[in-house]
């Protein structure tokens, strides 16, 4: 299941079999080996090295591809069995709504089975949701059912991927470069995916091209499978699933550090959003037609890849750190300049440096991971995870919402100064909660 801070043909080499011994090391020997002198270096090109990233980037596609397809393909079915815009669109809703439900109560499997399994079965059970799908006279009511049984599972698959990046490249600049380029990934798919799946429904029916999705999550299933070390749990099973994830999700919470470091996540991205849940209306008032509204929903996406680009193969460690704080202040300031009533190429422009900005989520992947205690990383990386989706969802109708009010540019100029000013204090948070710890760390070390 891919992550969405979303959305030529490709030999897959065939998957390297890793041992059974549950005694692995949790890091791999490629990852320990190539991290030595990971701060020396910047670039993609270790990452890659590690056969078992490898394999995690290509399921991370093949799902990504199934994803999108199966979003397109369920929209133009619901729609041609309804004839219901409203029931058409609600399939693109049940992709953010059960995150949270998913992320909160089914968190604790992150930790409590071994990642592999966990990632695999995940693989397995998006795979059966979607050929339900694809089955004659399935009702509308299955088809959205099973709609929503995909973002159920999919928190739990991408806390438990993310957590199984920092086994397999360390909890360093691999892990960094590693999370990049998954939202590369993601954010490609935006641009690619949808042209793919509707070119694809011009030679197929919307049930035929869902096959492709059933596909794509067992392809997903075999690599994870055979591409990856079997690892053991992180925690021990002792309470009761629910109660388990909840209790996780408490400790995460309760730890102020880390809580600061989820909403510098979450909450640029609930404002970012703004422009594309608008981008039909604005396109509209622009006068830009279909064409500058694709433009105009490509825009963040372009510069987003840009940014997380140039700031992984041209910054240093050290240097991307050190703009983590500086580039949440400003990520969100090109939104102001919708004030000046820019035209269609300055409006391009404005969202193209509103995404480079996110390129802060570099060092914020670093300082996050080194935060959480080992024993609940997954649990945390799924409610990482299953608060991106759910915040941006609340900030797209919240968007929808203000403009009824105050009209579609002032809503996109409002999020830029509210939502740089909420960044601003959460910096700020961020700042005196990582002195509070280095103060305790020195004090400890003195006992």
């Amino acid at each position: 299941m891919p992550e969405q801070d979303p959305k030529g043909t490709t030999t897959v080499p065939a998957p390297t079999p890793m041992s059974e011994n549950p005694t692995t090391p949790a890091i791999a020997p490629a990852a320990k080996d190539a991290a030595k002198d990971a701060d020396a270096r910047t670039g993609y090109g270790p990452v890659f090295a590690v056969p078992e990233f490898r394999a995690v980037f290509l399921a991370h596609a093949f799902s990504l591809l199934g994803l999108v397809v199966s979003e397109i393909a369920l929209s133009v079915l619901v729609y041609g069995l309804t004839g219901s815009p409203l029931l058409s669109a609600l399939t693109f809703a049940l992709g953010f709504l059960p995150y949270l439900v998913g992320g909160t109560l089914l968190a604790g499997v992150a930790d409590r089975f071994p990642a592999r399994r966990v990632l695999v079965v995940c693989d397995l059970v998006c795979a059966g949701c979607v050929a339900v799908m694809v089955l004659p006279g399935a009702p509308v009511a299955v088809l959205l059912t099973m709609r929503a049984a995909l973002a159920l599972v999919a928190p739990v698959f991408q806390g438990t991927r993310t957590a199984t990046l920092a086994d397999v490249l360390g909890d360093g600049e691999l892990f960094v470069l590693g999370r990049s380029l998954l939202r590369i990934l993601s954010q490609s798919a935006l641009l690619a995916g949808f042209g793919t799946g509707g070119l694809l429904l011009t030679v197929v029916s919307p049930r035929h091209a869902l096959l492709v999705t059933v596909c794509t999550f067992l392809l997903s299933a075999v690599l994870l499978r055979f591409g990856t070390r079997r690892r053991p749990a992180r925690a021990e099973r002792g309470q009761a699933l629910v109660r388990d994830s909840l209790r996780g999700a408490r400790q995460v919470l309760a730890d102020r550090r880390i809580l600061v470091l989820l909403l510098l996540f979450w909450v640029p991205s609930m404002f970012v959003v703004a422009p594309e849940a608008l981008a039909a209306p604005y396109a509209a008032g622009l006068g830009a037609g279909t064409a500058g509204l694709g433009l105009l929903m490509c825009a963040l996406p372009v510069g987003t890849i840009a940014g997380e680009l140039f700031a992984g193969s041209r910054l240093r460690p050290a240097t991307r750190d050190r703009l983590t704080l500086p580039l949440v202040c400003v990520t969100l300031l090109p939104y102001a300049a919708y004030a000046l009533r820019p035209g269609l190429v300055w409006s391009l422009v404005l969202l193209v440096l509103a995404g480079a900005g996110s390129a802060y989520t570099l060092g914020l992947d670093q300082r996050f991971v080194r935060a959480v205690p080992d024993e609940l990383l997954g649990r945390a990386m799924t409610l990482n995870s299953a608060g991106l989706m759910t915040i941006q969802g609340v900030g797209m109708a919240l968007s929808g919402v203000a403009a009824e009010f105050a009209g579609v540019r002032a809503t996109i100029v409002g999020a830029g100064v509210l939502g740089t000013a909420a960044c601003a204090a959460l910096a700020v948070a961020a700042r005196r909660t990582e002195r509070a710890a280095a103060r305790a760390a020195e004090g400890h070390r003195a006992r």
